[in-house]
């Protein structure tokens, strides 16, 4: 009798502006969004990378970066932002929020899947979590502890320190024109 090794097969949903902001706002410095993916996938069969970014309306500078995703194996999501009102002082306040995108991906692909890898520290994110969990999936979380809500820590099966990925950040001035420069 023979059997086959089925390696596990995993799901990363990248919230992009999430890590970044962080990685900039905390230690003035880049997601290497490579690295974080083959740390992810691991000895794992990858069976989606999805990236999640949000952008102003033609910005070309984000292009670059949105490219890079994709030859890294991302499938990118993009959104624009809108203008949700201006403030009596005139400035104007963007929206930009794939929080339910991303939960409706897990959704829809949590049958194709035996673990969940989300890279984002929102604690909007715990109740799915808890939901894959129910559903016997294994879900891990890879962001920066300060900016990750306690909640999420304590629901995921695992929590990745970003930064205590080897190679997972990178000197803001690398990648300058190829970082996403928006804010949700």
């Amino acid at each position: 009798m023979q059997y086959v090794v089925h390696r596990p097969r995993v799901g990363v949903f990248i919230d992009t502006q999430n890590l970044y902001h962080s990685a900039r706002d905390l230690m003035e410095r880049t997601v290497n969004f490579e690295t974080i993916l083959k740390s992810a996938t691991e000895d794992r069969e990858l069976v989606h990378a999805i990236s999640y970014t949000v952008e102003r309306e033609n910005e070309a500078t984000a292009r670059p970066f949105i490219y890079k995703l994709s030859t890294l194996g991302f499938k990118v999501r993009r959104m624009n932002l809108t203008l949700h009102h201006v403030t009596d002082g005139g400035k104007a306040i963007y929206e930009g929020n794939w929080d339910m995108g991303i939960v409706a991906d897990m959704v829809r692909l949590m049958d194709h899947l035996d673990i969940v890898v989300l890279g984002s520290g929102d604690g909007d994110f715990t109740d799915i979590v808890e939901v894959l969990q129910e559903r016997g999936k294994r879900v891990e979380v890879i962001a920066f502890r300060e900016h990750t809500a306690q909640k999420l820590v304590d629901a995921a099966d695992r929590f990745t320190h970003l930064p205590d990925i080897d190679g997972g950040l990178m000197p803001a001035r690398q990648t300058r024109a190829a970082t996403p420069k928006t804010e949700d």
